[in-house]
Formats: C-alpha cells, sequence, structure tokens
C-alpha cells in the first residue's frame, strides 16, 4: 500500500476515511490505525460523534478507549441526540482543537437529523476545510456524500421501489455510498440509486475496508473490496415504465471491483492497481 501521507493531491483539507462498517477494533487495527496516523499519531485530539447509535455512551466509550490505546493525546465523545444538543456550546467547544472526527455506526437518519443545519455542523465542516481528517463507520460511511441512501433493500435485483434516498453531510461529492456491501448483497439497491441519481458514481464499500479519500481519489484499505459502479455510459433502462416492486433492466454498466492498494479518481472515473510488491 503507497504511504498514506503522500497519496493523493496536497490541499488544506483533510482526508476521509470511509469504512465499510465491522472494522477490526481488536488486531492490529490497520483501519482505525491509519485515521490515527492521518490525525496525527500521538499528537492527535479525536473527537467521537456518537449521533447515529442508539446507545451512545456505549460506543463513546469504545472508541476512548480505542483510540487511547492507540496513543493519541486527546480523545473525546460528543454526545447529541436532538439538534438542541448539538447546537449547545460544549459540543461546539469540543470541535476547536479536533485533528480527527469520527462518526459511528448506527442509522445515518439520526446523524442528519441531529446534525445537520447546527452548529456542531458548521464547526466540523470548518474543521475539516482546515486539515481535520473525518472518518465514518457503517452510518456514519453513508452520510459523508452529498446524498446519500437511507434505507433500501438488500439481497435483491435492482427494483423500482428498492432505495430512498436523502442529504448527506456532503464532505465529498460525486459519489454515492453503501456499506456492508458484500455481506449484504446490496448490489441491487446501489444499481437502483444510480438510477435516481445518474451523474453520480456508486461505492460498495466491504466490512473491515476502508477507501481513503485525499483530493480527487481514494484509496482501498482493509481486508475486503470497494465496488465501484458507473451508470455514465448506460445504453437503456425502464426505470419510468415499471412498477414499484418489479425487477428493472439496464445495459451497458460499468463495474470495477477493488482490493487494497488499488486507488480510483473520481473525476476522471479512472481505476488504477496495486503497486506491484519488490
Amino acid at each position: 500500500m503507497t504511504e498514506l501521507a503522500n497519496f493523493g493531491s496536497a490541499a488544506a483539507q483533510g482526508a476521509l476515511v470511509i469504512i465499510g462498517g465491522a472494522e477490526d477494533r481488536s488486531g492490529d487495527c490497520k483501519i482505525l490505525r491509519a485515521f490515527w496516523r492521518l490525525a496525527g499519531g500521538r499528537a492527535a485530539q479525536i473527537v467521537i460523534l456518537t449521533a447515529a447509535t442508539s446507545e451512545p455512551q456505549e460506543a463513546g466509550e469504545t472508541y476512548i478507549d480505542l483510540f487511547g490505546r492507540l496513543g493519541a493525546a486527546s480523545v473525546v465523545a460528543v454526545d447529541t441526540r436532538s439538534p438542541n444538543d448539538a447546537n449547545h456550546v460544549n459540543a461546539v467547544r469540543a470541535l476547536n482543537q479536533a485533528t480527527g472526527i469520527f462518526f459511528t455506526g448506527g442509522d445515518q437518519s439520526r446523524i442528519v437529523e441531529r446534525i445537520r443545519g447546527t452548529l456542531l455542523e458548521d464547526a466540523i465542516q470548518m474543521r475539516h476545510a482546515g486539515g481535520a481528517v473525518v472518518a465514518g463507520t457503517s452510518a456514519g460511511a453513508a452520510i459523508m456524500p452529498e446524498v446519500m441512501i437511507l434505507r433500501g433493500d438488500s439481497e435483491t435485483s435492482p427494483r423500482g421501489d428498492g432505495v430512498t434516498l436523502g442529504v448527506g453531510l456532503g464532505f465529498v461529492s460525486g459519489i454515492l455510498v453503501d456499506q456492508h456491501f458484500a455481506q449484504r448483497g446490496r448490489l441491487g439497491r446501489l444499481l437502483t440509486a444510480l438510477l435516481l441519481k445518474p451523474d453520480t458514481i456508486g461505492v460498495g464499500v466491504d466490512e473491515n475496508t476502508a477507501l481513503i479519500v485525499q483530493g480527487d481519489e481514494f484509496e482501498v484499505l482493509g481486508e475486503g473490496a470497494v465496488t465501484v459502479v458507473d451508470e455514465s455510459e448506460i445504453s437503456y433502462n425502464n426505470l419510468d415504465s415499471v412498477w414499484r416492486d418489479e425487477a428493472m433492466s439496464m445495459f451497458g454498466v460499468r463495474l470495477h471491483v477493488l482490493s487494497e492498494g488499488c486507488r480510483f479518481n473520481i473525476q476522471t472515473r479512472q481505476p488504477f492497481p496495486a503497486p506491484r510488491s519488490a
């Protein structure tokens, strides 16, 4: 794998670490260690955002302990159970010196309902623009783009009613993220989502797998794969003519499967193989 610190185009904006869920937290913690390293390693000041989960205290303690064991200088959790919490001065103050911001898993709709349009979101966006790394696992991954998958059917072919889209937090444009991808059979719902957003690239992230976004490119890290679906050259689909619960047809879809070390340019829609080991 390439050295993450030197990967991608140089920019003030921080990297994104988009995790497909079920990341290793007890072994070598490769993905979480990469986030910790990008956030500054032993100088990292990490904020855990637990808005997605129904068990915020437990989730917060889990990641506080984990990043503490890795050696971060500071780790705190911010529990926002309503927009009022996310507008509180203490929540905003926690972000002031953050070099790494981590969204836990749970339900992605909770993150948007509780954080979007608040002072906390403004603080997160400001820190990211200033260089802080933003990471999210599972539901925390889904909210990364401008448009997100709110809900949809797994283990099914593309169907007219197979997915519901919503507004994400917009840390990255041009992609639509689906998580737990291979494990929950979500190709069908990602294909359906892209018919609703044809100018967008679909990115399905397996469990214990992440993409590290820096500039216009991302690199894959972890034990699974990232499936990239590109419908920009599709020649036919019958979305307008099928009933909501019927299977759909589509021709000319491009699909790439990227394992660890492979890269993808979001702007040019071009994949690159992992470097050959010496």
